[in-house]
């Protein structure tokens, strides 16, 4: 899958288009994604005796097809592409200004 935790995304399809937030789970089986703020769903939980009826509001997942992930540098929404480091590890790269998308670690 090419959208990680905590990457800011725009909804590009659904109920919710043109909202942004950051990832905050990632389901890879399913192929789905929760962004904070999108797909907001109620849930309505029945009394018990020892707790009063409530409803609570959560994020309910979508699918990571989507949504497209928001480069840090230029600002845009951005197809994923990959480019292949010297150490043989792959990086993300934004296809629009070729910037990478990973945060890059210089602890050896």
């Amino acid at each position: 899958m090419k959208v990680k935790t905590s990457d800011k995304v725009l909804v590009i399809t659904g109920k919710d288009r043109n909202k942004t937030g950051k990832i905050t789970r990632v389901i890879n089986k399913l192929n789905k994604v929760v962004v904070e703020k999108v797909n907001m769903r109620t849930k309505h939980i029945k009394k018990t005796q020892t707790a009063p009826g409530s409803k609570i509001q959560f994020e309910a997942a979508i699918n990571a097809s989507n949504v497209q992930v928001i480069c840090p540098n230029c600002q845009k929404a951005t197809r994923v592409g990959y480019k292949k480091l010297e150490s043989g590890k792959k990086q993300r790269m934004c296809k629009k200004c070729g910037e990478s998308l990973d945060k890059i670690s210089t602890i050896k």
